[in-house]
């Protein structure tokens, strides 16, 4: 079928069927809402046989759905409607959600009901569930709702009841620091993420405070600054303590939008003289605390994990991980697994603080040049395995990262995004090596060009990654623990890493990692310092949550499914023929 994606936004949801839908043979194309595109005008020219809506912030034009099936994904239970379902699930400590597709009508959110899907919701962020268990419903409901509307003969079930609640505003968030317990705090901040974020007073100013983390061992007055960690702030509850690592200035009339920034370099010059705790040495959830890095050993394996906010990796961050990284390889394991968390893997740079940066364009050079160092050093690591564990999204360098490694493990949900382009940029973290040994030279320029989300299906497909693991994402770690120590006890480990050891030599020989980083450091220079190239707009925009003025044209078009037989292997095995794994153990929604 002809599917058109009607979106506020191509957001992770959207991305994620829009891949999902090619993967079953449809074509799909996307209009944006926005202020300059006319949904009708989209829809008159498209002609689509379906109209669907993963994430939509405005009602559906009548002369749309009155002429056409419009589907809506709502993030909740049947009869829940309103705009802060989720947010609202996490503040009442919900254990169940679900996800409706319902066919869009007068009332919002109050149409038949084409299918629901319901799912776990566990103590985690409000955007960590969207990617996870809650998108997993959406698809699961949407694959059903799609191939009822094809069949010809379902009849959706009407509503027979319904709460529409209002959006959540601020002042039903607002935290009392002198009374709130961390556990309630935690919820506040959870709810709101990634957005809108919960707005407070600190420090004499208005900020919105992003994410939000239990600590169980420092205490103070509530609502004071006791601490500071890697960019976070520790500040004080009623009865224990709480990190929270982004904040973002609230908006001044005239001014451009405020970017979100990690607490310290936010807070700048205001911040007092607080003491810089690093994390204990057994900071597992158990102790209470937060930590953006961690490892731990298991079974002949070493675990690296790591869980940045939106997957945007600092110059400081990348030389922490890659700190964290030589100090793992120092340790006597077989096999290092990089990621495993249940979140993003990576975005690559982190242009947010570029962009705050008094110097973006020399940031900017930090920042690649940090990411590069920790792809070689996971490139030239020949004496174990490294595996890249993908249990969310990844784009950009943080795909070109994950490539880096012998093996990439990818949960069923995750989405990859191997490309540059939309940002304005070449590209680097040696992925004009890594790419085309994996897929070949003509598939990587087309994934480079076409700048298309792929999912994890695909992905293998193609050999971007090696193994899927279908399982919920709570079940990712564990299930990526136990396929890592098998490959640590395996006999044919050894003899695995002395192949992968005489092949970097070999291919060393023939054209040095230098030389890849070399070139691709060239292209990335001349763009970050012309101020003149569309980089600083476009990076402008994307920290800013500036909209576009119209949807993209490779989003615009249709983009034909693709239903394709594996592809045949573009590069040796290391460790034997990748293989699809279904988890065992609780799965996902």
């Amino acid at each position: 079928m002809h599917i058109l994606l009607a979106a506020s936004a191509f957001n992770s949801l959207t991305q994620r069927v829009h891949a999902e839908l090619r993967d079953h043979g449809h074509h799909v194309a996307v209009a944006l809402a926005l202020t300059g595109d006319s949904l009708p005008e989209a829809v008159r020219r498209h002609r689509p046989d379906l109209i669907l809506a993963p994430m939509l912030k405005t009602a559906v034009p009548r002369e749309v759905w009155s002429a056409h099936t419009c589907l809506i994904v709502h993030p909740g239970p049947v009869g829940d409607r309103g705009p802060s379902s989720l947010d609202r699930a996490i503040t009442e400590d919900a254990t169940r959600w679900g996800v409706t597709v319902l066919q869009a009508g007068e009332e919002m959110d109050a149409g038949d009901v084409w299918a629901s899907v319901d799912c776990p919701l566990p103590p985690v962020g409000k955007s960590d569930a969207y990617r996870g268990e809650i998108a997993d419903a959406a698809l699961a409901a949407v694959l059903l709702a799609v191939d009822r509307f094809a069949s010809g003969t379902y009849v959706p079930r009407p509503q027979r009841s319904g709460r529409a609640r209002p959006y959540l505003r601020q002042e039903h968030r607002r935290i009392d620091w002198a009374q709130d317990t961390t556990e309630s705090v935690v919820r506040a901040l959870r709810a709101a993420d990634s957005q809108p974020g919960v707005l407070d007073d600190l420090l004499g100013s208005q900020w919105y405070l992003h994410g939000g983390h239990p600590e169980g061992r420092l205490h103070g007055r509530p609502g004071e600054l006791l601490a500071t960690r890697t960019g976070a702030v520790c500040r004080a509850t009623a009865d224990g303590a709480v990190w929270i690592p982004e904040l973002r200035a609230r908006r001044v009339p005239g001014e451009p939008a405020p970017v979100k920034l990690p607490a310290v370099l936010a807070l700048g010059d205001r911040l007092p003289s607080l003491p810089e705790i690093p994390a204990p040495p057994d900071a597992d959830p158990p102790a209470r605390t937060w930590t953006d890095i961690r490892y731990r050993e298991q079974g002949g394996a070493g675990f690296l994990s790591f869980s940045f906010p939106g997957g945007a990796m600092s110059t400081g961050q990348c030389r922490r991980l890659l700190a964290a990284y030589r100090t793992a390889c120092s340790r006597p394991t077989s096999v290092i697994v990089l990621g495993g968390g249940r979140d993003f893997f990576s975005n690559g740079i982190h242009l947010g603080v570029i962009e705050a940066a008094d110097d973006p364009a020399a940031e900017s050079w930090a920042n690649i040049n940090a990411m590069d160092d920790l792809v070689e050093a996971v490139l030239t690591t020949t004496d174990r395995l490294v595996v890249a564990a993908l249990g969310g999204n990844a784009a950009a360098g943080g795909a070109m990262l994950a490539l880096a490694a012998d093996e990439v493990w990818c949960r069923a949900g995750a989405v990859l995004n191997p490309h540059y382009r939309l940002m304005g940029l070449y590209g680097s973290e040696y992925w004009t090596y890594t790419l085309p040994r994996r897929v070949g030279t003509g598939v990587a320029e087309r994934l480079t060009t076409e700048a298309l989300p792929l999912s994890a299906d695909a992905a293998r497909r193609l050999g971007l990654t090696d193994r899927t693991l279908t399982c919920g994402p709570q079940a990712f770690a564990a299930e990526t623990a136990r396929l890592a120590a098998r490959l640590a006890a395996s006999p044919a480990t050894q003899a695995a890493i002395a192949r992968k050891k005489d092949r970097r030599g070999h291919e060393e020989a023939v054209r040095p990692l230098s030389a890849y980083r070399e070139a691709e450091l060239a292209r990335m220079r001349e763009t970050f310092f012309d101020p003149q190239a569309p980089y600083h707009a476009l990076r402008r925009a994307f920290v800013r949550k500036e909209p576009p003025d119209r949807t993209p044209p490779h989003l615009a078009r249709f983009v034909p499914g693709r239903r394709t037989a594996p592809l045949p292997a573009r590069r040796p095995a290391v460790t034997g023929p990748a293989q699809h794994d279904r988890a065992t153990g609780p799965g996902g929604c």
